[in-house]
């Protein structure tokens, strides 16, 4: 089986490149990403099934030797696919994204934030429980001071974010349109 250098590195690059656009913040760039290591990924695929042969159409006087494989083809006809569907979803997820803030930045998550600022503020209280271990906790009570306060500026922070205005499903879903003014009503109507 010969493999095309050529297809095998254009199907790398492409990959490499889609994969480091899928770790960006813009929802955008996932989208592009995404359809980029689709199509390295097929590329890959149709790079190492080997030089071209006859139909895979099986009928007396055919050499099976020189029959090509229709595996492959099938694989990257169903990664066709998926590739397409998870396009559309991000499509329809980058459109929301740009209604509903205006940009299709993902910002972090404010659960995060906790959980990292957490995992900081234990790493830094035994680090100085063991350099100030001889001397007792009196050593370190500033320290422990600016670590509460950390702590209580991050709780404000995420009870600001978990602050909505309005009703929460029209931050999902987005708001009714408003309804038509109602004509107004003449003194000599009756209704």
């Amino acid at each position: 089986m010969t493999v095309s250098l050529t297809l095998l590195v254009c199907a790398v690059v492409l990959t490499a490149v889609g994969a480091v656009l899928i770790h960006t913040r813009s929802l955008t760039r996932v989208l592009i990403g995404v359809i980029v290591c689709g199509n390295g990924v097929n590329l890959l695929v149709l790079a190492t099934t080997g030089r071209a042969g006859a139909p895979p159409l099986l009928y007396p006087g055919v050499a099976h030797a020189r029959v090509t494989d229709p595996l492959p083809q099938a694989i990257a006809l169903t990664a066709v696919v998926i590739t397409l569907a998870t396009t559309a979803f991000l499509l329809a997820m980058v459109y929301r994204s740009s209604q509903l803030t205006g940009s299709d930045f993902v910002p972090d998550d404010v659960e995060d934030r906790r959980v990292v600022l957490r995992a900081e503020i234990r790493e830094e209280r035994a680090e100085l429980r063991e350099l100030h271990r001889d001397e007792g906790p009196r050593a370190w009570r500033d320290e422990r001071r600016e670590q509460r306060h950390r702590l209580r500026a991050d709780r404000a922070f995420q009870a600001r974010a978990r602050d909505a205005t309005g009703d929460l499903w029209d931050d999902i879903l987005g708001a009714d349109p408003p309804r038509p003014p109602s004509p107004a009503r003449q003194e000599n109507d009756p209704r």
